[in-house]
């Protein structure tokens, strides 16, 4: 099993096939995930012992790519399709295993300078583990929990969720996810992607994770019934239009509230979705690294130029006067804190070209979007995000002012 690979940085600029792998090994079955998280290619031992065939269909909210004018399955698998059997894989893993994966993220993040970190859509083990590892106090930084409200919603209405850390680990609310990722072409869009993935035609938006949209009503009416804060997985325009119905509809039922509702990615969120962000109360998280990472591969590939020159429009955001947060999503991305605000700053390219020259903002905004605003975010504002008598003494040493520096030095902090 290896991990990281990326089309985009191939030369063939394809995913890797079944074929492609059955030259590692035709005995062992052979995974590799690509490094958005939302992909997969296995070779044919693989797509056998998960039970993968022509007569498998295709998983609601993902896809099993076929063979050209076939059903014989590839060996690329997308969303849903993955997860069911990376879940299939790993269901097994042993608890130390488990514990030894957490201490070396935790150390990992700990290394780049972040005091409180996020497991984001987490099923109910992942959180008991966690809540094992709070009590063992091998936590040395703060933890929150985000299950999963698709398959972890018994749970959390017997669980609930808290404020209050316990040994550095709490429950914050619950996750949903609504679509996949734009580098991977799997972002549910309002317009085609540039240029479609192959077997798709020109009309091609990707897809929701879950279509039904009154389910994807229920799920927030729940969280917000319960208090659940709701962190919601959206990069594309179309799933950020299903969040924005959701919520309008369950804040009609439960009435308002300070809920901070989060919008996870909001890669290619329009203005006028923007100003209704500011109307509902919902934060949105950007991804601003994508700039770097992807940023060509959007112009070239999925967004073309100026759709591709707006993914995470933080300056547009602060002229609507909307706050925002900044995250890296590890593993898709390494957690280097330093990166992520020169990403928010620069939003140059691998290639070196700045993406988007109106969307950048000052090192000092970009510096509040991961500590002030992402305290706010979490409800801990009160005692972390800025440097106050009283607050927590959350401090991170630089080597350098990443406030002073030029600005295309920051990363080198």
């Amino acid at each position: 099993m290896g991990n990281g690979y990326d089309d985009a940085q191939l030369s063939e600029q394809r995913h890797p096939t079944a074929t492609d792998l059955d030259r590692v090994s035709k005995d062992q079955p052979v995974m590799i995930l690509h490094q958005s998280g939302h992909l997969a290619s296995v070779n044919h031992k693989a797509l056998a012992l998960l039970n993968i065939n022509q007569n498998t269909e295709n998983p609601s909210g993902g896809i099993i790519r076929r063979e050209t004018n076939s059903n014989v399955p590839n060996g690329v698998l997308e969303e849903s399709a993955l997860f069911t059997a990376i879940g299939s894989i790993f269901k097994d893993v042993p608890l130390q295993v488990m514990f030894e994966i957490a201490r070396k993220g935790l150390d990992a993040y700990v290394k780049n300078g972040f005091t409180t970190v996020q497991e984001e859509r987490a099923d109910q083990g992942t959180t008991e583990m966690w809540q094992a590892l709070a009590k063992q106090n091998q936590l040395p930084i703060d933890v929150v929990s985000y299950p999963d409200i698709t398959t972890s919603q018994e749970y959390m209405l017997k669980q609930g969720s808290s404020r209050q850390y316990d040994h550095h680990f709490r429950i914050g609310g619950v996750k949903i996810s609504l679509d996949g990722s734009p580098q991977g072409k799997t972002a549910w869009l309002t317009q085609a992607y540039k240029i479609p993935p192959e077997g798709k035609d020109k009309n091609y938006k990707g897809y929701p994770a879950i279509k039904d949209d009154q389910q994807v009503d229920q799920y927030i009416n729940v969280a917000f019934k319960h208090g659940w804060q709701v962190l919601v997985h959206a990069n594309g325009d179309a799933a950020i239009d299903q969040f924005i119905g959701a919520v309008k509809d369950a804040t009609a039922k439960q009435g308002k509230a300070d809920r901070r509702s989060v919008l996870i990615h909001s890669q290619t969120i329009r203005d006028d979705q923007l100003d209704q962000l500011k109307a509902l109360d919902i934060i949105p998280s950007f991804f601003s690294l994508h700039t770097y990472y992807w940023g060509d591969w959007h112009r070239q590939q999925t967004l073309g130029e100026t759709r591709a020159a707006h993914i995470s429009p933080t300056a547009t955001a602060l002229k609507k006067n909307l706050i925002f947060t900044e995250h890296h999503d590890a593993p898709v991305v390494p957690p280097h804190s330093m990166m992520m605000l020169d990403a928010t700053v620069n939003r140059v390219t691998r290639s070196d070209y700045v993406l988007g020259a109106d969307e950048r903002i000052s090192p000092y905004l970009a510096l509040k979007s991961m500590t002030d605003w992402a305290a706010y975010q979490y409800f801990e504002d009160q005692y972390k995000g800025t440097l106050k008598q009283g607050k927590l003494a959350d401090l991170v040493i630089l080597d350098k002012n990443p406030l002073t520096v030029p600005s295309r030095e920051i990363k080198k902090n």
